[in-house]
């Protein structure tokens, strides 16, 4: 596929050898029906402690429904999903969010009419800050805390901006913002770098690549090859629900039988 690689390629240049990382979310043999057709289909794939694991393959490659069956949209017809050694499977999409297994939509799902403030304090909800007595001292927490955030993911100068004013890219960086005052240990983004300006995707590089190095794991869905090469330390290939290959970046781009598979080009 020979994507071009970009001087973000540094991003993950020091990324430590995804073998010798814990797993902390494990497919097992999961597969997904739909009547006739099969979605999901047997795939198994580990996703390692402070490793940023890219989804790629062909349009219906059964990606999006993966990261479904993972966070609980869908139940899985069979095979399991196991985080930190627990099963997931059967607990609804919210509690697995507040386990640490957090998740992004390309349609984003922001509350579009609260402000950027108010979309991020929402996300604090599951470690009880919403609710939680303590009086000023809470709040002030609270405060801090979200100026922090905002200000990490560029947002801090629309703090009191309803989401559905703010800027396309912007909206991008509230989503990633929500994420991280979950506290969520794991990542799962649909498309995060889609649409972004290059100043934008250069910002967003950074600041995945820090949240790494703070201990998040990541797994991205992404169909643009230069960002897969740029983002990514492992990539796993789907095709009509099956995992066909995973290796490194360039193990998997360089594969003229992927390729002639991605763009549809007959072997």
């Amino acid at each position: 596929m020979n994507a071009p690689v970009t001087s973000a390629a540094s991003a993950h240049a020091n990324a430590p050898a995804s073998a010798t990382q814990p797993v902390l979310l494990e497919v097992r043999q999961l597969g997904k029906r739909f009547g006739g057709l099969q979605a999901v289909s047997d795939v198994s794939l580990s996703l390692r402690a402070g490793i940023v694991t890219t989804l790629i393959g062909p349009n219906g490659a059964g990606k999006t429904t993966l990261f479904n069956l993972i966070t609980g949209h869908l139940r899985p017809s069979t095979g399991d999903v196991l985080f930190q050694g627990r099963s997931l499977i059967g607990m609804e999409p919210w509690r697995i969010a507040r386990a640490g297994v957090g998740r992004t939509f390309q349609d984003l799902r922001l509350f579009t009419h609260m402000s950027v403030e108010e979309n991020v304090l929402t996300a604090m909800e599951q470690s009880a800050w919403l609710w939680q007595p303590g009086g000023g001292a809470t709040r002030r927490a609270r405060v801090a805390k979200v100026r922090e955030i905002l200000a990490a993911t560029h947002l801090a100068h629309v703090a009191g901006s309803r989401a559905i004013d703010l800027a396309y890219a912007e909206r991008k960086f509230l989503s990633i913002a929500r994420l991280i005052a979950s506290e969520a240990k794991i990542w799962l983004l649909d498309e995060p770098a889609s649409g972004l300006d290059p100043r934008s995707y250069e910002d967003f590089v950074a600041l995945l690549r820090g949240q790494v190095q703070g201990g998040v794991t990541v797994c991205i869905i992404e169909h643009n090859l230069d960002v897969v090469a740029n983002v990514s330390d492992r990539v796993a290939f789907l095709d009509q629900g099956r995992l066909l290959a995973e290796g490194t970046p360039r193990e998997v781009l360089d594969d003229a039988r992927l390729a002639s598979i991605y763009f549809g080009e007959t072997a």
